[in-house]
Order: C-alpha cells, then structure tokens, then sequence
C-alpha cells in the first residue's frame, strides 16, 4: 500500500506531525508551575489545591497509559491519537473558563486523559517505522522535545500569566491543538492493528492503587497525617502489589506484560525515567515559589531564569540522541543524571534571600547540559530491543513509569514544602501574600521560607540518585533484537 511505502521513504514526517501534540501535552505539565502564585490569589485557595491543579493533570494522564498504549495497537495509533487531542483541546478551553478551583482541577482531569491516549501513540510510530539501530536519532528528536517541553512551559507560562493572565496558559493550546490535528490527520500513515483483549482486574487495581496512593501522599499533610490517610496510602500500596501479583500470573494478555522487563535495560530505563519525571515536577514547585515569593520577579522573569535549561536542551537533546546510539548506554545517561542532581543541590544551596540570580543562570545552563543527555537517550536504550508486536505496550509502560514519577513528585513535594513551611513557623497567608505580589514580606519570613523551600528541593536532588544507579547498571545492546530491525522493516515492507 502507498502509506507503507510513505513510511518507509520518510517516516519523518509522520514524527514531526505527533511531536507538535506531543510537545503541547508535556508542556501543560510545568507550564502551570509558574502560574501557580497567581491560579492561589485569583481562587484564594491554599497551597494544597493549587498544586492539585497539576496533579489531577498527573494522576488522570499517569493511570490510563497502560490501557491507551493498547488502544493505539488495537485501533490504530493514528486514531487514537487524533481522539486524544480533541478531548484535550477542548478541555483546555474548559480550564481557561474555569470559574472556580474546583471547575479547573475537574478540567485539568480530563486534559490528562487526553494526553494519556497521545503519548503513547508517538513512541509506538517510532518503534514501528524505525529500526533499531536508527532509531537514536528518531529519539533524539522525541526525547528533546519531551525535556524541552517541560522546560520551556515555565517560561512561556511566564509570559502568557504577564501579558493576558492565568487563563491564557490554556486558551493558547486552542490553536496549536487545530494545527496539531490537521498535521496528524495529513502526515500520519495508518498502521497495521492487532487485536488485543483488555485485562480488566489489571486495569482497576492499577486505578485504584495509584489514586489512593497519590491522595494520601498529597493530602497527608492537609489532614496532619491522621489514620484515615495512612490507611489510604497502605491500601493503595497494597493493590499496587495485587496489581503486580495479577499480571505475573496473568497467562492471556496482561495490562503490564512482564516479559517486557526480562530485557534488563528496558526495567532500569523505566526506573530511570521514573526517577526523572519525579525529579523535574517536583523541582519545579519550589523554584517558582521561591522566585516570586522570596525575589519577587515577575512570572516572566522568573521563568527567564531558567532559560539556559531550556535553550541548552534543546539545542543538544537532537545532537546528543544521533551519536548515543555509537557508545555504550550507560555512559550518557549516567553522565546526565550526575550533573542534573549535582544542579539541583545546587539550586537548594542558592535558595537564600539575597543569593546572586546569575549563578542561577549557571547552574540552569549545566541542567540543560544534563536534561539532553538523559532523555533522549533513555527512551533510545529502552525501545531498541522492543519486538513490533509489542510496541504499543512498552511504549505505554515506559511513558507510565515517567507520569507515575511525576505525579508522586508532585504530590511528594506538596506535602514536603507544607511540611518544611509549618516546621518554619510560617502559614499559607504568608505563601499568597509573597507569591502573588500584594507586597513585600517582611525579611525574616523571607529567610523561613527560602530555607524551607531550600530543604524541599533535597526532594528531586536525592531523587535523581536513583536515575544514576539505574542507568549505570545498563548493559550493551544487543545487535538484533527479537522482532525488532527486521520486524520492523517487514512491517513497513509488507504495507
């Protein structure tokens, strides 16, 4: 048929097309970081919610992976897609329309499962269109776009909450939403299906496990810890255990297929990004706290410091991703996440009141530097010896394993910064009033809550130690992986 041999002469075009949603859906993780401060005083909600706007985002986006990644096996992951970006387009002119926190939180729940039946589809292209030993470069692209999207939302964010207010973080994926569907609809071949059956106890007690999990963690703090929470988190984990219980006995087609982890670099890739999606969400709630909070810059300013992160990723993930593929896979990554924990000390070392702001600048530029060198790579090291048949299901573990580090980042940080914040004497009055510009804080407030947000960034720090011991334990690829170069070219061949 024509659309394999389109693939086969450029499956390029089929990636640039998804990696437009696929850039917008990332970037709506962080992007609301900045806009945190001023979501607070236009709601006159506490900490807890606000961060809540980010982790119904998360925790609706994290869970159904799994399931979407099969859906796109199942029913082509071109339509899936495309289904994916409707729901998520509209429910980005529901968030900007919110009348209420509540309303936003409700919204941002359904861009996430948007974005859960997007993501998948476009690591599941690259499987399916490239073989192995070139997909590095394919990665590269996917990979920078993934750490540049949830480094640029900030700064962008920034400039969206100066210039229109809060409500424009989300009326501008409108647009980009229109585009990214055109393009989709345009450039995306139709693939093969396979049918699947749908392992329903695997799908509700992985829901389940994960809400009761992430809300105790989040809420733990708000209800100081009582019983009823602890009973909440234990019970999520113990049906996470269940869950995992269930899919090694499981002999038809389990929602989490543990075969896939027999490739040792495919389980410690999933723990790396794990600790990687953890690391990013969780520093960035601290970040802009303390940029506008305690330095009182401007959401755009605030943003700009971290700029070199961004421009720096994104400049190096595409170049990074096209010779990592040349060296052993452990040597990048391992690189990438020293240097990215060495910066975050860093920055808990300059959450201070009067630290100078260049060195911030610094130390953003070196967590670009590092950013490049873990995405990209990671995601290269854990689809090379991903047999076709099975593309839709490792790539939605792997994109899982990411959303559930970021949701528990965001969830641990919150109730991390509450914590340090009532350890240091301080409320949420004080938070709003600092974070929303009403006036300057007084400075011994100032130093209790640098230092307090100073000690939650030790958080995604210490995080980001597990990604070094993961990625130093890969092993070398194989040369021909099961099912997977000549899978892969019989596969657009055979079209």
């Amino acid at each position: 048929m024509s659309v394999g041999a389109d693939t086969e002469r450029n499956p390029w075009l089929a990636l640039f097309a998804l990696v437009v949603g696929f850039f917008m859906i990332l970037l709506d993780m962080t992007i609301v970081a900045v806009a945190n401060p001023a979501i607070l005083e236009a709601f006159h909600a506490d900490i807890s919610q606000v961060i809540w706007v980010t982790s119904a985002y998360l925790l609706t986006y994290a869970v159904p992976l799994l399931v979407t990644g099969r859906l796109g096996d199942r029913f082509g992951p071109k339509n899936v897609y495309l289904v994916g970006l409707f729901i998520f387009t509209a429910a980005s002119l529901g968030c900007g329309l919110s009348g209420t926190i509540a309303h936003l939180i409700l919204w941002r729940a359904v861009q996430g499962i948007g974005a859960a039946l997007m993501t998948p589809q476009t690591m599941a292209v690259i499987t399916r269109t490239f073989p192995p030993d070139r997909r590095g470069a394919a990665m590269g692209l996917w990979g920078g776009v993934a750490g540049l999207a949830t480094l640029v939302g900030p700064i962008l964010g920034g400039v969206l909450v100066d210039w229109r207010g809060w409500e424009w973080i989300f009326f501008v994926n409108i647009p980009v939403g229109i585009i990214a569907f055109a393009l989709a609809l345009w450039l995306v071949p139709a693939l093969p299906t396979h049918v699947h059956k749908y392992d329903v106890p695997g799908i509700l007690l992985s829901g389940a496990g994960m809400f009761l999990l992430v809300f105790g963690i989040q809420e733990g703090n708000t209800h100081d810890w009582s019983g009823l929470i602890w009973l909440m988190i234990g019970a999520g984990l113990v049906l996470l255990a269940l869950f995992v219980w269930n899919q090694r006995r499981n002999t038809g087609e389990p929602l989490l297929p543990m075969s896939l982890f027999q490739d040792r670099n495919f389980g410690l890739s999933n723990l790396a990004i794990a600790a990687m999606g953890a690391a990013v969400t969780a520093m960035m709630v601290p970040s802009y706290f303390y940029l506008q909070a305690v330095r009182e810059l401007s959401p755009t300013k605030s943003a700009l410091v971290f700029a070199p992160m961004a421009i720096i990723t994104g400049i190096c993930a595409p170049l990074i991703g096209r010779f990592s593929d040349r060296l052993h896979p452990r040597l990048v990554p391992t690189f990438g996440f020293t240097l990215f924990a060495l910066s975050v000390f860093a920055f808990s070392a300059l959450m201070k009141p009067d630290s100078p702001l260049i060195w911030y600048l610094v130390v953003a530029g070196f967590a670009g530097l590092a950013n490049a060198c873990i995405w990209a790579p990671l995601a290269s090291t854990a689809t090379h010896n991903l047999p076709v048949a099975q593309a839709g299901a490792g790539a939605g573990v792997y994109n899982t394993t990411r959303q559930v580090g970021a949701v528990l980042g965001s969830a641990a940080i919150s109730a991390l910064i509450s914590a340090r914040v009532a350890a240091h004497g301080l409320g949420g009055g004080n938070i709003a009033e600092g974070g929303t510009g009403q006036g300057p804080i007084p400075e011994p407030v100032k130093e209790a809550f640098s230092t307090a947000l100073g000690q939650s960034m030790l958080l995604p720090a210490g995080i980001l130690v597990l990604g070094i011991l993961a990625s130093a334990l890969f092993v070398s690829h194989r040369r021909s992986a099961p099912g997977g170069r000549g899978a892969a070219a019989t596969e657009v061949e055979g079209r």
